[in-house]
């Protein structure tokens, strides 16, 4: 990742204490993705966010330089500030990459004490930090029994150490809520920051105590060194992993949140490897994710581990059992009979160990991930300096893998599931559409799920003798494989019957028929066999008839011919079962419905269908939708409601074809200010 650009907003500052100056310039921010790299930028924009101040002049010398006495090495104001914020900020953004894993929005500000700037008159100067993230609903959590700052809310902890920095280190700070956005703020002063190089400047001197306490190694703080933490924070562990886990599509991301998890909370260091899906394709473990609390760590890790995978016992069992120390050329292994002897000895092992990439010897667990009987890859993890995990820790890292374990098994049976729907997508929709002589076309269509197969679909076609096109928009009861088979069977259906020389009400009449008859019920039967087989566990089972309380396959259609006339202008025919009615807009912009309102296919079988014959001249526009289209909701609110559609449709008078199909795919989108929850389908016809 390169140098993090520092965007500014205008902040009207009046003339402050120093080292702060009056300029414009005093608010940075920048927006990082929601990932393991996120940390790491954080903290070089704050660093350059303070170097383009200082070098502005916004912020002045410290005392020493003032003074014209000279700064101590590395005891420069500047510098000791830049510290603290780049301390709270790695750790601020490292708890909402690990708690909300959304895109995280980070200021840094300057703050002046005059004209009401700050919240409390003639306050001094400050860096205020503020990290915002878009999961707001989960509650911040810190140790129990850590010390709440006064203007945090009190009884809301927070696993990590994140918020133990903020007190530790910051004047005052807070937790912000707003709609869909939560932000963690800290208050910096500016004046003081020297005072940790003068002998009696306890304030200073303390607060970077108690930082240092709180980084420390795991063996100076409570943790995963603490038996009393394995006890009284394990299920609170458990089930925040669990929720995180839980709501992850992809089987990376997954062994991504558990190495953030594991680390440093239960182990120095982790590693995930994924067994391929099939068992069989002569692939081995994947690699898939390393995690070590010193980050310049983890490549040699990675590299060790490579070679080194681990080797159990099949078959597979979710236990936690003892694994070689990674690098350790004599294969050691730290299990449960090691003694004291062994870690207090003259260091034969340990003598290297300190450059092994773990660290030094310890203990290291492997346990397979295991699903519905089924492993799926491998979790190993490392506590260097130990001879033997705990108990409360080995049953606590078994449980956590069992999470894991399911949260990659839904992962990979979504994926299969995508996949399906995406095959079944492009088989079930027209690479392209036929071109009509004399009449301009354009479509849109968005399915509302990228990873599911939607129920609209649409089609155009010539038809022999080579004189008139058809063309169909429809729309399926429900979503996904079961919606999928019924497109599959109903356009291919059409397709036929109209090379067969069925006008366009026969057309219908035959496919409502095929919709209710049992031939219908064996092909769709046989599709979702295969479709279950290929998706695997998790599918329903097609034996066992359509869930109760489920509908029959119903199917609303627009189905037409255009036949372009002598000279200029087209004869359209169309019938709508079920459907949002066609709309024809005049070059004057008027608009009227072009057809009439008949049943939805597949619902009864004694109906008859009728057709709608009119002429579209030059300059004349017929717009035809789903239903995506027209129940569009914001709120209590559709977009159709009182003719929503038809004033649309209005407003496009004098827009080409692909204009008009654009300012309705518009209209959609800004109806409301969430995404449309339905597919948007669309075709539009303009006689030339």
């Amino acid at each position: 990742m390169g140098p993090i650009p520092i965007p500014r907003e205008t902040l009207h500052l009046s003339a402050p204490e120093v080292p702060l100056r009056r300029d414009a310039r005093s608010t940075s921010r920048t927006s990082l993705p929601g990932n393991p790299l996120a940390p790491s930028a954080a903290r070089r924009f704050a660093r350059a966010a303070l170097a383009e101040w200082t070098s502005l002049g916004l912020l002045a010398t410290c005392t020493f330089c003032r003074a014209g006495d000279g700064c101590p090495p590395g005891r420069h104001s500047t510098d000791l500030l830049a510290d603290d914020a780049v301390v709270i900020l790695s750790e601020l953004v490292t708890n909402a990459v690990v708690h909300a894993g959304t895109t995280v929005e980070v200021l840094c500000r300057l703050e002046g004490s005059s004209q009401g700037l700050a919240e409390e008159e003639d306050e001094a100067a400050a860096l205020v930090l503020e990290v915002s993230d878009h999961h707001p609903a989960r509650a911040i959590r810190s140790d129990p029994g850590s010390e709440a700052p006064r203007e945090a809310q009190p009884g809301t902890p927070e696993y990590g150490r994140g918020l133990q920095l903020v007190a530790a280190l910051a004047e005052r700070w807070g937790i912000t809520y707003r709609s869909g956005l939560k932000t963690v703020w800290a208050r910096l002063p500016l004046e003081g920051r020297d005072a940790a190089a003068v002998p009696g400047a306890e304030p200073a001197l303390r607060r970077g105590l108690r930082a240092a306490e709180i980084l420390a190694p795991a063996a100076r703080r409570g943790g995963r060194d603490d038996p009393e933490w394995a006890g009284r924070g394990a299920l609170s562990f458990l089930a925040e992993a669990s929720e995180l886990l839980a709501g992850q599509l992809d089987e990376d991301l997954v062994a991504a949140l558990a190495g953030q998890l594991l680390v440093p909370r239960l182990a120095e260091w982790c590693a995930i490897w994924l067994d391929p899906e099939n068992g069989h394709g002569g692939a081995g473990p994947r690699l898939a994710r390393v995690w070590h609390t010193d980050e310049s760590r983890i490549e040699r890790l990675r590299t060790v581990l490579e070679k080194e995978p681990p080797q159990l016992s099949e078959p597979p069992k979710g236990a936690a059992v003892p694994a070689p120390w990674p690098g350790d050329p004599g294969g050691h292994t730290a299990d449960t009979a090691d003694t004291a002897d062994t870690a207090d000895g003259d260091g034969g092992d340990g003598g290297d160990g300190g450059d092994e990439p773990g660290t030094g010897p310890g203990v290291a667990l492997a346990c397979r991930l295991v699903a519905n009987g089924r492993a799926l890859g491998t979790l190993l993890l490392g506590r260097p300096g130990e001879t033997r995990a705990p108990d409360e820790v080995t049953a606590l890292v078994e449980d956590f893998a069992r999470r894991v374990a399911l949260a990659i098994g839904a992962a990979r049976r979504y994926t299969r599931q995508a996949t399906i729907s995406r095959v079944l997508q492009r088989g079930l929709l027209p690479s392209q559409v036929a071109r009509i002589p004399g009449v301009a076309s354009s479509l849109v269509y968005e399915p509302s799920d990228e990873g599911v197969a939607g129920g609209d679909f649409y089609d155009v076609f010539p038809c022999p003798p080579g004189d008139r096109w058809c063309f169909m928009l429809g729309d399926v009861q429900g979503s996904g494989p079961e919606a999928a088979v019924v497109t599959g069977l109903a356009r291919p259906w059409l397709r036929l019957l109209a090379r067969e020389g069925y006008r366009v009400g026969a057309v219908l009449n035959r496919l409502n028929r095929l919709l209710l008859d049992d031939a219908m019920e064996v092909a769709e039967t046989a599709s979702l066999v295969v479709a279950a087989a290929a998706a695997g566990p998790g599918m329903p089972d097609p034996a066992q008839g359509q869930p109760e309380g489920s509908q029959a396959r119903f199917l609303s259609l627009l189905y037409g011919e255009l036949k372009p006339l002598p000279g200029a202008g087209v004869r359209c025919t169309l019938a709508s079962a079920g459907h949002p009615l066609p709309l024809v807009l005049r070059p004057d912009g008027s608009v009227r419905a072009a057809a009439e309102p008949q049943l939805l296919l597949g619902v009864v079988d004694n109906v008859t269908y009728e057709s709608t014959t009119f002429q579209l001249e030059p300059g004349d526009t017929l717009l035809c939708v789903t239903d995506g289209v027209t129940e569009r909701r914001s709120g209590p609110l559709m977009l159709d409601d009182g003719d929503g559609l038809a004033r649309a449709l209005a407003g496009c008078a004098g827009l080409t074809a692909q204009g008009v199909a654009e300012r309705i795919r518009r209209a959609v989108h800004d109806f409301a200010e969430t995404p449309p929850e339905d597919d948007l389908a669309l075709l539009v016809f303009q006689a030339e």
